[in-house]
């Protein structure tokens, strides 16, 4: 990807990088990527009944991380109260959808590494809301 070079030639950022925030964006797409491919081949289980709310949670994850990784991309101005609240939110929606792809994860090896892309983006996601400190206003 080319997140750190992106972001690192923005002219309001000049060069001064927020690491934890670019692995961020990084685990968010390819957690957006797993979670939709799961969905996906959930859809395609002959149980896909019993996979209704692992879809569900897949998809609202996938939702959650595209936007996140938008929202934490743009760096002209700032929104960092919101900024936080979203990397809250989607390390939150992380955790559920782990979660639940981890009770699937022993009969169905898509819930096994979606499992794994959402506690890996949940710590990323954490780990980068620590390093925002909103202004108060």
């Amino acid at each position: 990807m080319h997140t750190h070079e992106m972001i690192g030639a923005h002219p309001q950022v000049q060069g001064t990088v927020n690491d934890a925030l670019l692995t961020c964006i990084d685990a968010c797409h390819d957690c957006a990527q797993t979670c939709t491919s799961c969905a996906d081949a959930c859809l395609a289980e002959k149980s896909v009944a019993e996979l209704t709310q692992c879809i569900r949670l897949n998809l609202d994850c996938a939702d959650l991380c595209a936007l996140t990784a938008a929202l934490a991309t743009r760096r002209t101005g700032s929104n960092e109260v919101i900024l936080k609240r979203m990397l809250d939110l989607c390390a939150e929606a992380c955790r559920l959808c782990g979660e639940e792809c981890a009770k699937h994860a022993g009969m169905h090896e898509h819930c096994r590494i979606c499992a794994d892309a959402c506690e890996h983006c949940a710590r990323a996601c954490r780990d980068a809301a620590q390093t925002i400190t909103p202004a108060m206003h």
